[in-house]
Formats: C-alpha cells, structure tokens, sequence
C-alpha cells in the first residue's frame, strides 16, 4: 500500500528514466554520455528500492500503533519510535536522491543533447518537487518535534529546488520543441 512517500520515490523514478534517455541519446553530444547513463540507471532502481521501503515504512508505523494500542505515554512511544524512525529515515533519503537526480539533470541539460534538454528540464522539475515533498512529509510525520533530519532535508530540498530552477531556464531556446522531440525542419 503506498503512501505519500512512496508516491515522491515514484515521481523521481520517472524523472531518471527520462535522463536515462537523454544520456542514451547524447553520446554524440557528450564524452560522459555513458557514465550518465549508468548514473541516471541507477538512482532509478534506487527511488524504486525506495518506493517500496516508503510503503514499507508506513505499513510497519501503521502496525506498531494498533500493537501499542493499549499502552500510555512512553511506554508507547519506546513501542512505535522504531517504525516512526523509518517515517523519517526514508523520506529522507528520498529527499536526498531527488537532489542527485537534480544535479544529473543538470549536467544533461548543460553537456548532453540538446534536443533533450527540455527532457532534463522535465527530470528536474519533477525530481525537486518530489524531494520539496517527502520534506514536507518529514515535518509531518515528526509531529512538530524538533530533528535535525528536518533541517537537513529542508536545505536539500531548497538547494535542489534553486539548481532546477536553473535548468529550467538554461533550457530556454534550445534546439528542443516543447515535447522534446527534435524540430523538423521546415519543407
């Protein structure tokens, strides 16, 4: 059963196998085309390897709170604090690759090819709204107590936020269309 979380994990899935994409497509356009490609491979498997740890994480709190049902205070919170650390834990993480999914994307747009750019303007975007999110997340499920995960996810995600947004616009005027696909030529 997915969550919040596991929904993040899956929008940054899609974000890396646009990239995997455009890497496969700019060999011609970039010597690190292949490096690219096996990096964008891989933070895919690794926001599908999160995906399912989200919807594990929220399946486990889930159970740990009908389990603790009938204790009090803290008692209860030492019973549910292990299954609440993965609630945090794992958006965290989430977080944390959406922003090398960004710095990727970024590195596409700029070097690979450039009728793939708006693809890897697409890859940031949604990879930085993914990790903005499971932030959110993060402060939700700490329950307004005070972690320094909170902070550090927030900073990522503001960082990864700001470096998107800078792909969006060195994307502009590309020899893109606004699907991504080549221009014809006129005739």
């Amino acid at each position: 059963m997915p969550a919040g979380g596991s929904a993040t994990a899956a929008v940054i899935a899609v974000g890396a196998a646009l990239l995997e994409k455009a890497a496969r497509l700019s060999a011609a356009h970039w010597a690190s085309a292949d490096a690219a490609l096996e990096q964008a491979h891989s933070l895919r498997l690794r926001a599908e390897e999160l995906l399912e740890a989200d919807a594990n994480a929220y399946l486990s709190y889930v159970e740990a709170r009908r389990s603790a049902k009938g204790l009090r205070g803290k008692e209860r919170d030492r019973a549910v604090a292990p299954a609440r650390e993965a609630t945090i834990d794992v958006p965290l993480g989430i977080v944390r690759l959406a922003a090398e999914t960004v710095e990727l994307a970024s590195a596409l747009a700029e070097h690979g090819n450039p009728a793939l750019r708006a693809d890897a303007m697409v890859a940031a975007t949604l990879a930085a709204a993914a990790g903005t999110a499971a932030a959110r997340l993060i402060a939700v499920n700490l329950s307004g107590a005070r972690d320094p995960r909170l902070r550090e996810a927030d900073q990522i995600a503001r960082s990864a936020s700001d470096k998107a947004a800078a792909v969006d616009l060195s994307s502009r005027g590309s020899a893109a269309s606004p699907a991504g696909s080549p221009r014809r030529a006129p005739g």
